[in-house]
């Protein structure tokens, strides 16, 4: 096992903050502010330390460490139960017919209209991995350790879980969606927005935006190509979330048009397929089957990707891989055949 996810600790506070600096913006999960995440190290640390195992306000915080060498290097969130420090805002996709019988036409008009319809969902997001990392498969090891996390805690979690994947934007750190809505409302450029949301929360959206529906044909072409499409950098991840089972169902972030995807918890491919056994050894398995494996519960958990042996009813693992996973012989392992 060359990597394993782990819950993250204030240790990992500078690795975060680094990672943080080379989002590129648009990443209101991960803001390069030092006192923002160390705000969200303490919170993560007290639901890892939390024992009654109940679906609150938590926020699990992991990295992605290098096996060997203990370099940081990505990073992924879970929020356990979102809209309840303040409404979790989005923009509904619908329509309206209206017709006229004079001239004997129907018209139907696309439109927005802010909601908090996805209140009291668990979310995944905040996934970052260092560009010098993206090769092989550690993204999708850091994905889908989430779904492994909520399986091994399952009473922590909602029925429906939610991924916001970052919308189009530039280089320069405009949005067009942005600067065709909301910014007309605000006054503020995309980023410093993104970044004030990210830091202090989006209770400025609730005190400034218009209620009415918005109506789409209104806005700028670009503004209107931007709804619903996921930036470049997020092709491969709406793909993943895709292969998981989850869907678009016309909802997009309120910044820069994002889409919302939503899968109900417990048909996640991961969580379907996950099965538990107990580890009967630790022995070199080199016939054995590549499996994504976790361990440990809450601050404990540790999960990567090993070969992996099934013998009816327990699993044998290398020595080494079990050492990295926390594992000793009777301890429970959930795992995911590749």
């Amino acid at each position: 096992m060359t990597h394993v996810v782990r819950p993250a600790t204030l240790a990992d506070l500078p690795a975060l903050h680094r990672m943080a600096q080379a989002t590129g913006g648009g990443f209101t999960n991960l803001p390069p502010d030092e006192a923002t995440l160390t705000g969200k190290l303490t919170r993560a640390g007290a639901a890892f330390a939390r024992q009654d195992d109940t679906h609150e306000d938590d926020l699990y915080l992991f990295v992605l460490e290098d096996a060997v060498t203990g370099e940081v290097r990505g990073t992924c969130q879970i929020m356990a139960r979102i809209g309840c420090r303040w409404p979790f805002y989005s923009y509904r996709i619908g329509a309206l017919t209206q017709v006229s019988a004079q001239l004997g036409r129907a018209f139907r008009a696309e439109t927005l209209t802010l909601c908090t319809d996805l209140d009291g969902a668990s979310e995944v997001g905040g996934l970052f991995l260092d560009p010098a990392a993206r090769a092989g498969g550690l993204g999708r090891l850091l994905a889908r350790s989430r779904y492994l996390f909520i399986e091994r805690h399952r009473a922590r979690f909602a029925a429906r879980t939610i991924a916001e994947l970052r919308g189009m934007h530039d280089a320069a750190g405009s949005s067009p969606f942005w600067d065709g809505l909301a910014g007309r409302f605000f006054g503020l450029p995309f980023a410093e927005a993104d970044a004030f949301n990210a830091i202090h929360g989006n209770q400025f959206i609730a005190d400034l935006m218009p209620r009415q529906p918005i109506y789409v044909a209104m806005l700028t072409d670009a503004a209107r190509a931007a709804i619903g499409r996921p930036h470049h950098s997020g092709a491969p991840a709406m793909r993943m979330l895709e292969g998981e089972g989850f869907a678009f169902d016309c909802y997009v972030d309120i910044f820069d048009g994002g889409p919302t995807m939503i899968a109900e918890t417990d048909a996640i491919a991961t969580l379907r397929r996950a099965r538990t056994l107990p580890l009967g050894a630790r022995a070199e398995v080199p016939e054995g089957m590549p499996a994504l494996v976790s361990a440990g519960r809450l601050g404990a958990f540790r999960c990567g990707e090993v070969r992996l042996a099934c013998h009816g009813d327990a699993v044998s693992l290398a020595a080494a891989d079990a050492d990295a996973l926390g594992l000793a012989i009777g301890d429970p392992v959930t795992f995911v055949a590749e």
